[in-house]
């Protein structure tokens, strides 16, 4: 075995127990996946697209097979993500079936199952949103893998993609992971990223943009600057993770990593880091206000990556579009759902 292999070796056993051992600090969210825990090979569970939409319709509350997956997307897209995106985020089915519950639930009250889909997959600026959105339910190609995103998760990719390039030091992912899996009571993973970029969670959650004004770190801002701009924006992420591997000359430290991650594969303050869900606002699950909540509870479902794909390239999916309702009717983010 070459240096380079245990090197390797060593970097991913670390990062994997470190990740592991977050997980396990949060308990495995049992307040938000408790009554989602159903036998995936039961022949009761959904396991075509069309048999998602049809329980959608008919409000229906039953398990899903592990083969489904969701994405939110833009009405109109043709691709499960913004076409240069070379991952697009997806819910698990355990999403799938809270989605289910919601519309059961809601289904008198529109909005609160399209808003509560979009605040449990963990949209922010969420009091204003008025773009029309989508749910596509679908199934993926044979051989297509569905991984936790993992920030050891990316930074292997990287490698695999790029080989190695030294852009993305062991010691400051080491850095990264550490600064999410220290969460101390009352804490969250808004906390973690203000901790590592400097940017400030108030004004990020108010729909700030980072810069230094709201205290991003010169070495987040810096890396946002080399790779350029966002497949948001009509790059691609394999172009901008290239542009900060060879046009970024600052220290190669956990700011500047959150800051390739956050401007290359659209992972925002509020991505935990160890493949679950979360977001500020109330969990619509929970009946308590937002503030009433603890940190634990405004944790969500599982969620994985995959391969961006057009609609045109995946076996099967269906879309259902989600009421959002009117953005000053929205109360319910903060004062709770029921």
């Amino acid at each position: 075995m070459t240096v380079h292999q245990l090197i390797t070796r060593s970097r991913t056993r670390l990062l994997t127990v470190l990740a592991a051992c977050l997980f396990v600090l949060l308990g495995g969210v049992p307040g938000a996946l408790a009554d989602t825990r159903r036998d995936p090979a039961s022949t009761d569970c959904i396991s075509t697209p069309a048999e998602y939409k049809a329980a959608w319709d008919a409000r229906q509350v039953r398990c899903v097979s592990p083969s489904l997956f969701g994405t939110t997307h833009t009405r109109g897209d043709t691709t499960l993500y913004p076409s240069g995106f070379w991952y697009a985020w997806a819910g698990s089915n355990t999403n799938l079936e809270r989605y289910l519950q919601l519309r059961s639930r809601y289904g008198d009250q529109p909005p609160k199952t399209g808003i509560g889909v979009l605040s449990f997959v963990g949209y922010p600026g969420l009091d204003s949103w008025d773009t029309p959105t989508d749910l596509a339910v679908y199934t993926v190609p044979a051989g297509t893998r569905a991984q936790v995103p993992a920030f050891e998760t990316w930074f292997r990719l990287l490698d695999e993609k790029f080989g190695h390039t030294d852009a993305y030091p062991l010691a400051a992912q080491r850095d990264l992971v550490l600064a999410y899996s220290r969460l101390g009571k009352g804490e969250d993973v808004v906390g973690a990223f203000q901790d590592v970029t400097g940017c400030k969670r108030g004004r990020l959650l108010k729909g700030a943009a980072p810069s230094a004004a709201i205290g991003c770190s010169r070495d987040f801002l810096d890396a946002l600057a080399a790779a350029g701009p966002s497949p948001y924006d009509g790059a691609s992420s394999l172009a901008c993770f290239a542009n900060f591997q060879s046009g970024y000359t600052g220290p190669r430290d956990a700011a500047a990593l959150r800051g390739v991650l956050y401007q290359c594969q659209d992972a925002g303050f509020l991505n935990t880091g160890v493949g679950l869900g979360y977001n500020t606002y109330a969990n619509p699950f929970v009946c308590k206000s937002a503030a009433g909540q603890t940190v634990r509870q405004r944790y969500t479902g599982r969620e994985f990556i995959l391969p961006n794909a057009s609609f045109g390239e995946l076996p099967s999916h269906v879309d259902i579009p989600l009421d959002l309702g009117n953005p000053n009717q929205r109360g319910f983010l903060q004062k709770g759902y029921c």
